[in-house]
């Protein structure tokens, strides 16, 4: 006796034998959603009179594969084994109530995801809760997973640890939590989502700057970051990270044309205005291939101004130069903290010490990483507020003992406190120059102006070891800025631009660093020089709706046609002729350096100003949103003191170059503002401080406040 599933196959065969025909075909194709195809060669089974009755089916097409039936989603590419006898119909039911390809699963899930759930907020002064309600939205919640992920470089299988498992257990139990394979293709998906907004904002946006960064990975793979830097529509200034590849090759030609590629991808090649990089020579190989590119697409003065050295990486270089002047009190204070550090019974004596000398400090002793001269200021900063208490200690000293390796002192402590105000300067100027939140075009004159009056009165140092290290690093500063002729020219105008400084800080600045025949010389030419942009900007957006006039005179053109209308014409053409150029331009500039500030002006900030006062200046504006936007420092703060490269974590390191971009990229582009780095050494001191004030029972509240630190130490 034939047992059923060999009736159910012969059946199969029989249906199958006749192929649909193309009117059925098309019939059947009109069955599904439009952006849904029958797939070609595929033996697709479709009975007008079919004996299921499940209201299911009809999300389904059959077919025959390899002689067994099998089901396909009409709205995704999933199938299913569709055998009754064989298989069941409950993977067929399950999926058609949650395929989210389904319109009416859509309309059902906007239902269940925003159902209310009640909570209770406890007040703040208070110990009473607050009863409310909430829509609990899990989409949302998976999101802020991912949002998590990104912005606090986690690796995808922190998802797959069990104290996050628990977490979420506790806080959200309906929410499932997706594998680390979901996790790394939802971080690419965002990375996809959000690359398209940023594509239509660079469509809006004016021009860009841009500065270039390379980071090496574990594997030593090079990686060369390029971020564009840009002011809105609405006096935003915008910094995005826009291309982190792999680069073969640290030559110039290479970087530009890495660079080039990545612009005319973005669909920005047209709009670059400036390229700040450090002082290596591929560097200016790399801009000179820039300054071709520009010369092509269009760009302002004729790309002559395209190359920005980095601040930064100057005043690192000749900090550098100066602190090889004072190696053996530095290496004498490093051995001093290091021999406290190594030991925890010397550490308990060192802060035994404190408290009987009564110092009154929250600092701790830290450690200087040799390529960042920062973390050396520091530790010598902090050291000096223990000098007292390091000579209460038996420091190692000895004949056999280099000269650098003996204990700090009088003399030597005298020197780091010189060297600490010294370096104290050049610390805050650093920070100051590398944010990338804030503009710091208008800064750039200012600061190194700054830095010129420091070596300067260093200079003139009755301690001959002082005077030696201003004369290294003096040196150093004419190398890259004693020329004026190797600055770039948009420094001088941003600080022009900047409401409260105008011409006259220009003046008085050039005329301090190069004394009063030639630092007048100097103003002058960059006067020359704003007005040659401006009349360049106002050829570029002067439109209908733009007054074309000065204020005494007006250069408006009469378009009436009575007698006379064409000598009048020539009349005012040749009165422009006369000035040299528009009698707006001249009017719209010389009106701007010519106004006051009002009282509630003052407070504002260069963006804030040119937000609300721009309209004033309708040709000016679009000049001030450019070069304002220049970015002097290719590093954020916490990399622009260091002399090692930048290098990715192992977790990245571990990624491909394609997933290593979206996640860099993409977090760059979720941080609202920069994240401030956390110093461990620092918050040493405080957690110390709770732990005493939970023995003491002066906690209200101990189980919020225990913390330990093991972990920290």
């Amino acid at each position: 006796m034939e047992s059923s599933q060999s009736k159910r196959s012969a059946s199969f065969s029989e249906q199958t034998s006749q192929p649909l025909s193309e009117k059925d075909m098309e019939e059947l194709q009109s069955t599904l959603p439009p952006d849904k195809k029958l797939k070609a060669g595929r033996e697709y089974i479709w009975n007008r009179k079919s004996k299921r009755k499940a209201e299911y089916w009809k999300y389904y097409l059959e077919y025959v594969e390899n002689g067994k039936l099998r089901a396909e989603c009409k709205f995704c590419p999933k199938t299913f084994a569709a055998d009754g006898n064989l298989n069941g119909s409950k993977n067929v039911k399950n999926h058609a109530e949650s395929c989210l390809g389904n319109p009416i699963n859509i309309e059902k899930e906007k239902g269940k995801e925003k159902q209310t759930k009640l909570y209770f907020d406890q007040e703040h002064e208070s110990s009473e809760l607050k009863c409310g309600s909430r829509i609990i939205n899990l989409n949302d919640v998976r999101e802020a997973l991912i949002h998590m992920i990104i912005v606090d470089e986690l690796p995808f299988k922190h998802v797959e640890k069990s104290g996050f498992r628990h977490f979420v257990q506790v806080a959200c139990p309906q929410f499932h939590i997706p594998s680390r394979v979901t996790i790394a293709r939802d971080c690419l998906k965002l990375y996809y989502s959000e690359k398209e907004k940023l594509r239509e904002m660079f469509k809006t946006c004016q021009r860009i700057s841009v500065t270039t960064d390379t980071w090496t990975s574990i594997q030593r793979i090079n990686y060369m970051c390029l971020t564009a830097h840009f002011i809105d529509n609405d006096w935003k200034l915008n910094k995005k990270i826009i291309n982190f590849c792999p680069i073969s090759s640290h030559k110039g030609e290479a970087i530009g044309k890495a660079v080039e590629a990545c612009l005319e991808y973005w669909g920005i090649d047209d709009k670059l205005f400036t390229v700040t990089v450090d002082n290596a020579s591929s560097n200016d190989v790399a801009c000179a291939h820039l300054s071709r590119m520009v010369r092509r697409t269009g760009c302002i003065n004729d790309g002559k101004n395209l190359h920005v050295r980095c601040i930064a990486h100057i005043i690192n270089l000749i900090v550098w130069d100066g602190i090889r002047e004072h190696g053996v009190c530095i290496d004498r204070v490093r051995n001093a903290v290091k021999y406290v550090k190594n030991s925890p019974a010397r550490i308990l004596r060192f802060k035994d010490l404190v408290q009987k000398a009564n110092i009154d400090s929250k600092s701790s002793l830290s450690f200087d990483v040799p390529t960042r001269w920062n973390s050396t200021y520091i530790m010598l900063e902090t050291a000096l507020k223990f000098r007292r208490v390091f000579s209460g200690l038996s420091l190692p000293d000895g004949e056999d003992l280099n000269d650098n390796e003996r204990p700090p002192e009088p003399e030597d402590w005298e020197k780091v406190e010189r060297l600490v105000l010294f370096l104290g300067g050049f610390y805050l100027l650093t920070k100051r120059i590398s944010g990338s939140h804030y503009v710091t075009a208008n800064k750039g004159l200012g600061e190194i102006a700054s830095m010129y009056d420091m070596l300067n009165n260093w200079e003139q140092s009755e301690d001959l070891n002082f005077q030696a290290m201003a004369i290294a690093m003096k040196k150093k500063f004419d190398k890259y800025w004693g020329d004026v002729d190797k600055m770039n020219k948009f420094i001088y105008v941003a600080l022009l631009l900047d409401p409260h400084s105008k011409m006259v800080i220009v003046e008085l600045t050039l005329t301090d660093m190069h004394g009063p025949e030639k630092g007048t010389k100097l103003a002058n030419d960059v006067k020359e020089f704003a007005y040659s942009l401006f009349e360049e900007y106002r050829k570029m957006y002067a439109t209908s709706n733009i007054p074309y006039c000065g204020d005494n005179m007006s250069m408006d053109i009469d378009n009436s046609k009575g007698v006379g209308s064409d000598y009048v014409r020539k009349l005012k053409e040749r009165a422009k002729r006369l000035k040299g150029t528009s009698g707006y331009a001249i009017s719209e500039l010389d009106r701007y350096l010519n106004d006051q500030l009002g009282p509630e002006e003052e407070e504002q900030d260069a963006l804030t100003w040119w937000g609300k006062n721009g309209q004033r200046y309708v040709i000016l504006n679009r000049m001030a949103r450019d070069i304002l936007a220049i970015p002097l420092s290719t590093v954020a703060s916490e990399s622009a003191f260091s002399t090692g490269g930048r290098t990715l974590d192992p977790f990245r390191s571990s990624l491909t170059p394609k997933m290593v971009q979206a996640l860099l990229c993409t977090q760059d582009w979720l941080r609202a503002k920069e994240v401030p780095i956390v110093d461990v050494e620092e918050n040493l001191k405080e957690l110390e401080e709770i732990e005493k004030e939970v023995q003491r029972g002066e906690s209200n509240d101990v189980d919020d406040e225990v913390v330990f630190v093991d972990s920290l130490v």
